[in-house]
């Protein structure tokens, strides 16, 4: 039997400022803006050639409470440009050594070995991580 993560919640305070984050700046897909009375709405976005998508929702208690949510780009530079460009405020890309976080990719640019951050408007925390997916070693 497959399991397949196929929908992350995302608890936002404004529905449409993450909607808006999302499409204008993270340039994810709009797949779903469902409304079921003044209370509920469903906004479900993917990020493009993804499998998974996330749905932000409203919950000002927890808004902000999603942290370590993960993208994989097969070029983290123009990842981080592409981000930039649309206005996110981006870490600059760092690396892992000797238990602590390095500024700058990987020295040898591995798979899995480059990283860099971004939050929404309310705080939920992403990272996007360089993975080669032609490297002969990583399963596509």
């Amino acid at each position: 039997m497959e399991w397949k993560l196929e929908l992350v919640v995302v608890p936002v305070s404004d529905v449409d400022r993450a909607k808006a984050f999302y499409i204008e700046n993270a340039g994810f897909n709009l797949d779903v803006d469902h409304r079921a009375g003044e209370d509920f709405r469903v906004v479900q976005l993917t990020p493009p050639g993804s499998a998974c998508s996330i749905a932000v929702m409203r919950n000002s208690e927890a808004s902000g409470s999603l942290q370590g949510l993960q993208l994989v780009v097969t070029d983290i530079d123009a990842a981080r440009a592409q981000l930039a460009q649309r206005g996110v405020a981006v870490s600059d890309v760092f690396h892992f050594d000797a238990g602590g976080q390095v500024p700058g990719p990987d020295p040898e640019r591995r798979s899995y070995g480059s990283f860099l951050a971004f939050s929404d408007p309310d705080g939920n925390g992403w990272l996007v991580q360089e993975v080669k997916r032609a490297d002969p070693e990583i399963p596509a």
